[in-house]
């Protein structure tokens, strides 16, 4: 049995009724990923807006993912043939439209739309990509399964004891999900401090914490062996730690910081991609998120050596601002930047991209959205 932890439950005096500012749902006719974010913005309420887009403590990992990405230069070549171009990738040998699948959010999303987790996964097959669908995403895991015709991704974060783990693993399994993601960077739940001053701690309210927190390299090899699915281990971020992955059978290096939603001071995740790439040295895939806003964010980390890149706090302002439409048409507008900027570079394939075409430069931001989105401002109602 589980036992709840009380001091994790949602406050009663914060229903969700009444977080939810939506007057209507939008339409999906976005013409820019920034249209996606003012529409969300004017969806959600101020405690909603602070749960996706927050992070821990000072945010200054939140903020150093942003900088980080906008650190980094694109090399441009001309007069090259760009007029055909090839976008896809493979993940354990699905093949994706393009190099960006749909990371795992947890129960934030049927705070966004109705359908929750459903509407995403729904939006991600139809645009030709997957998804990670997180233990505490609602609907649960069998309803979300059954909203697609193709097997998604599983992502397990750990309640109980082996028993509890081995129940829900085969229930994966049963259900039709191709391999399993083990967050390991949540060994404590952080101080998001935006969440606490809103008196709103969105998180999982059963289970005991201690079992999350007592997780090991030994435990991760037994899951692989009870499910006989590929092995992916979410929040990885050192060389050492990838090497280790590897060696206890991680077919997947998913490099992640939590979206700067767990160790506060923590590096970015780009700068720590290119030494897991190293590390891993071509034995298991590598993949990415951590703070992607633009097409640009990721054909730098295809450069820098992912195979393709997870978008985590896109995914829930493209669900806010228009449901399972808004899915399809933030990565439809995300295809469309990646393609452009392939097309100024002279580059034709994600093959040829590699290290050498990102240099370094001086941040021209200060890691905020308005970094990605020069006409977006995080400023809400004073009611709000």
């Amino acid at each position: 049995m589980e036992k709840t932890i009380e001091r994790n439950a949602v406050p009663a005096a914060r229903p969700a009724a009444e977080l939810d500012r939506r007057p209507a749902r939008n339409n999906a006719d976005f013409r820019s990923l920034q249209e996606i974010a003012i529409a969300a913005q004017r969806s959600l309420s101020r405690v909603l807006w602070d749960t996706l887009c927050g992070g821990s403590d000072s945010e200054a990992t939140l903020r150093r993912n942003r900088m980080a990405l906008d650190s980094l230069t694109l090399r441009q070549r001309v007069l090259v043939d760009v007029a055909d171009m090839d976008t896809t990738t493979t993940l354990l040998g699905e093949k994706l439209r393009i190099p960006v699948f749909i990371a795992p959010v947890g129960n934030f999303l049927q705070l966004a739309d109705p359908e929750g987790a459903s509407a995403v996964a729904r939006g991600a097959v139809a645009y030709g990509t997957t998804a990670f669908i997180s233990t505490a995403a609602r609907p649960g895991i069998e309803e979300v399964a059954k909203a697609v015709d193709k097997p998604l991704l599983f992502q397990l974060y750990v309640r109980s004891d082996r028993q509890w783990i081995e129940d829900i693993l085969l229930r994966a399994k049963a259900c039709g999900y191709r391999a399993i993601c083990v967050t390991v960077d949540r060994a404590y739940y952080s101080r998001r401090e935006r969440d606490v001053v809103n008196r709103f701690m969105l998180r999982e309210s059963q289970g005991d914490p201690r079992f999350q927190a007592s997780l090991t390299w030994d435990d991760v090899v037994w899951m692989k062996e009870l499910t006989k699915l590929p092995l992916i281990l979410k929040g990885i971020a050192t060389g050492e730690d990838a090497k280790l992955a590897v060696e206890h059978g991680a077919d997947v290096v998913y490099v992640s910081n939590h979206g700067g939603r767990q160790l506060d001071h923590g590096q970015a995740s780009i700068e720590v991609l290119p030494e897991v790439v190293e590390a891993v040295d071509g034995r298991a895939e590598v993949i990415w998120d951590g703070g992607v806003f633009r097409g640009t964010d990721v054909v730098k980390a295809i450069a820098l050596g992912a195979k393709a890149v997870g978008v985590g706090k896109l995914q829930g302002l493209a669900l806010a601002a228009a449901g399972e439409a808004g899915i399809v048409r933030m990565l439809e507008l995300l295809e469309a930047e990646i393609r452009t900027t392939m097309g100024l570079m002279g580059v034709t394939s994600l093959a040829q991209l590699n290290p050498s075409w990102v240099r370094a430069a001086p941040a021209i931001t200060d890691g905020s959205l308005s970094g990605p989105y020069p006409r977006f401002s995080e400023n809400f109602q004073k009611d709000e």
